[in-house]
């Protein structure tokens, strides 16, 4: 500082007894810098290697309690080793080792960041897999990434820039009231693991909360809301809502991804400038709410998300489109309190089932047949050695043994043993043009069968699907109007005509039109073998 040389401390009793002085030594205490040792003093936290336990963690303790008989630090995180994908030690000698400014050149800090707090508790040796940060970047900040995309294209589009007041929750539909229920549910979750130092627990409860929830159920309901009608107090509610979401996700993230999550909140801030911060590690973190918390709500949308996955299993299993529609399902109701709930869910069910009818029928109707099993998953942890008993009593029920746990919940195999209904899995026989799937509690059984009309309808979501594609690559706007012209096909003509309105209505067509020739045509493939050649032009 003054150019004079400086000299190394001749008088070292040990580099890690001296490395135990660091929390007096930073603040040249006691001589100076009293209120700030008081204040920091113990420290919350320190982290180091599992090989400091005899070293800086102990002199840290001694020094302390031989001043002050005081612990020197609260908390402790004793990181564990980096392996390789197979548990092995790195090393240049077998090949084995990673270049970690290579993999954060060519994914980022973040995404690796990401992929080791995820994958193993600091603590735990981690198995690194460079295929495992590919997956990370591309499933979880790609799905951020596509959900603020379309939050900003039809942002864009709308001139939304949250210069409306908040829209009352009681005032939002139901969809937008169970995102925020669940996104205040996060930030309990999330503020109790990382004061409890579990960031695998944070990066878990987030990562989930942003796939299943926020993007693969939320935008998939609500996108029509971003993109149809006025900019009425519907969308706005949309709008502020997802806005929201991302707001506070970008914020409770960024101790984990701090890179990324500061271009979120920017770019958000940008657009709203809602807060008088230039970072999002300046954000105070976010409080819950509890009055938006709405657990029967959750509760009724994760039926609807479990109803939806196993019908759209059975769909993949007997290779029938999504976009095909289905007459029914049918699901056997327990009580009329699970009646209640499923009709509650019903449009959205009938919506993202691409089905047209739901029945209910009572779980003891002579239809079905019941089975049951154990499940090991649940049963495992609860009940370790008595796991032979508890499954062969299972395994003996009879038909009103089943009925039994089914309307109490619980059923009792011995004094001692007391079992849940989510310690079983029960299920149901075929019926002919029927398939049955069942989970947890839950069963539900999709109607195979297809009629013409049935068809026609998924030729024309078909044809609706290769039109969008064919506006894309044109690079029309999502607002432009179109006319379609389409080359004369028996195979396909009923099917257009029987669903012109839907056809025009989602792809912005003010006209469809068949011709016997076109200039410059499209040739597309629908299904089965039926093609047809089309034109679009922008108007």
């Amino acid at each position: 500082k003054r150019g004079l040389p400086m000299k190394r401390e001749a008088d070292l009793i040990d580099v890690w007894f001296d490395s135990g002085a660091m929390p007096y030594a930073q603040l040249h205490y006691p001589f100076e810098n009293k209120l700030a040792f008081d204040k920091n003093f113990p420290a919350d936290f320190i982290a180091e290697g599992v090989d400091q336990t005899r070293g800086w963690f102990f002199t840290l303790h001694a020094i302390s309690c031989m001043l002050f008989d005081s612990v020197a630090y609260k908390n402790v995180i004793s990181n564990g080793l980096v392996l390789d994908r197979n548990g092995n030690k790195m090393s240049k000698r077998l090949g084995n080792a990673i270049d970690p400014f290579e993999s954060i050149d060519k994914y980022g800090a973040d995404a690796c960041r990401w992929f080791m707090i995820s994958n193993a508790q600091p603590w735990d040796n981690l198995k690194f897999d460079i295929d495992g940060v590919e997956e990370v970047k591309r499933k979880f900040f790609g799905t951020l990434y596509n959900t603020y995309s379309f939050f900003a294209l039809y942002a864009n589009i709308d001139g939304f820039v949250y210069e409306e007041s908040d829209v009352l929750i009681s005032d939002r539909p139901e969809i937008d009231r169970w995102i925020l229920s669940e996104l205040n549910t996060l930030i309990i979750l999330v503020e109790s693991n990382y004061d409890k130092y579990e960031p695998t627990k944070v990066s878990r409860l987030i990562q989930d909360f942003v796939i299943d929830k926020l993007s693969n159920w939320y935008i998939r309901l609500c996108r029509r809301r971003f993109w149809k009608g006025d900019y009425n107090v519907d969308k706005i509610s949309a709008f502020q809502t997802l806005y929201e979401c991302l707001e506070k996700i970008a914020i409770i993230s960024s101790p984990i991804a701090p890179f990324f999550m500061e271009r979120l909140f920017i770019d958000l801030n940008n657009c709203s400038c809602k807060k008088n911060i230039d970072s999002v590690h300046l954000t105070d973190f976010p409080l819950f709410e509890e009055n938006r918390i709405d657990k029967a709500l959750e509760e009724k949308m994760d039926i609807a998300q479990k109803l939806t996955t196993m019908v759209l299993s059975l769909r993949k299993k007997h290779r029938i489109r999504v976009r095909q529609p289905l007459k029914r399902i049918m699901i056997p109701v327990i009580n009329d309190n699970m009646r209640l709930k499923i009709k509650s869910i019903k449009d959205i069910l009938l919506s993202e089932l691409n089905i047209k009818e739901i029945e209910f029928i009572s779980s003891d109707s002579e239809i079905l047949t019941k089975k049951i099993k154990p499940n090991y998953r649940n049963l495992g942890p609860k009940y370790g050695k008595d796991m032979g008993l508890v499954t062969s009593k299972i395994n003996q029920f009879t038909i009103d043994d089943i009925k039994q746990i089914e309307k109490d919940g619980k059923y009792q195999i011995n004094s001692n043993i007391t079992i849940e209904l989510s310690d079983v899995e029960i299920f149901s026989s075929e019926i002919p043009g029927w398939e049955f799937i069942s989970q947890d509690s839950l069963t539900v059984a999709l109607d195979l069968s297809l009629t013409d009309s049935l068809i026609e309808e998924g030729i024309s979501r078909e044809l609706v699907n290769r039109i969008q594609n064919i506006r894309k690559d044109h690079g029309y706007k999502v607002t432009d109007k179109i006319n379609i012209f389409v080359k004369k096909n028996e195979h396909i003509e009923n099917a257009i005509n029987n669903n012109l309105s839907y056809i025009c209505s989602e792809t912005l067509a003010k006209s469809l039109n068949f011709t016997d020739k076109i200039n410059d045509e499209v040739n597309i493939n629908l299904v089965d073998n039926i093609s047809v050649s089309l034109q679009i032009k922008k108007i």
